[in-house]
């Protein structure tokens, strides 16, 4: 059994954004997070509407989460106030908004500690420090806006990091604006880089600093990459031409989902 703290976080999860994944890593450095996943049924019967993303999507996002330890599916039953009896808990990890004397009286009844992480703790999106490069190992770069991350993002950076150490080229702001058209991005380059780099299979991720479809080239001259890897609709701009010109392998891959879930397009979940 861990000699570490276990941490547990209780919540339905749907839609993750960025300061999902901000409580997430504050949490997991109290000791092993792991996340108590809410059912569908009980997200309808808590707020009246279906998740927008059903159970199985919202596992497979969170077990993708470099914080977390360990994603368990709760039963339609579970009380939102309180923690199944079988599971060990030293911790159980709230934000500000969901904090209330329930829980709080649970954890005092069974010994566990209830620590709230107020919003001013979860301001920001720390940048991790560079990691280091594995001799022999390849490096791979993707380079995209990723403005509404969903798990079709989740699938695309596990499958290119079987090809080799990922790093992702995420989009400044005002080319995004150059090459989509003003009410881009959604998200400010930072807090894009964040969640893309809260991502397990991400080595490192990055803003890029050039301009037009190539708006990476500055970031790849310094990555040395072995390899370009593009989805189908990520094949253009001149992307082919320019890793041939510098020996680049280009890698193009079939835009799937991870099995058994929906496929996901950022366009269509904004509605622009």
């Amino acid at each position: 059994m861990s000699s570490q703290k276990q941490i547990i976080v209780s919540g339905g999860f749907d839609d993750i954004k960025s300061h999902d994944l901000r409580f997430l890593e504050e949490a997991a450095k109290l000791g092993e997070l792991s996340v108590l996943l809410w059912p569908d049924a009980t997200l309808q019967k808590l707020t009246g509407n279906a998740p927008k993303f059903p159970l199985g999507e919202r596992f497979y996002f969170l077990n993708a989460v470099r914080y977390v330890s360990r994603v368990i599916p709760a039963n339609d039953s579970i009380n939102p106030t309180e923690l199944p009896t079988d599971l060990r808990a030293d911790i159980w990890a709230d934000v500000e908004a969901d904090e209330n004397t329930a829980r709080e009286q649970f954890c005092r009844a069974g010994k566990i500690s209830y620590r709230v992480f107020k919003t001013d703790e979860l301001k920001g999106f720390p940048e991790p420090p560079p990691p280091p490069s594995i001799p022999g190992r390849k490096k791979v770069v993707v380079t995209g806006c990723y403005d509404w991350f969903h798990s079709g993002h989740v699938r695309f950076t596990e499958e290119v990091s079987a090809h080799g150490d990922l790093y992702v080229i995420v989009g400044h702001d005002a080319n995004i604006r150059l090459l989509k058209g003003e009410g881009h991005p959604l998200l400010p380059e930072a807090e894009r880089r964040y969640v893309v780099g809260s991502i397990k299979f991400v080595k490192q991720a990055l803003i890029s600093s050039g301009e037009g479809w190539l708006d990476a080239d500055p970031e790849i001259k310094r990555i040395k990459p072995d390899i370009y890897a593009v989805n189908e609709d990520g094949d253009k701009g001149g992307k082919r031409d320019y890793c041939e010109k510098l020996g680049i392998e280009y890698l193009v891959l079939k835009r799937t989902p991870a099995p058994g879930l929906p496929k996901r397009s950022s366009t269509d979940l904004r509605r622009f």
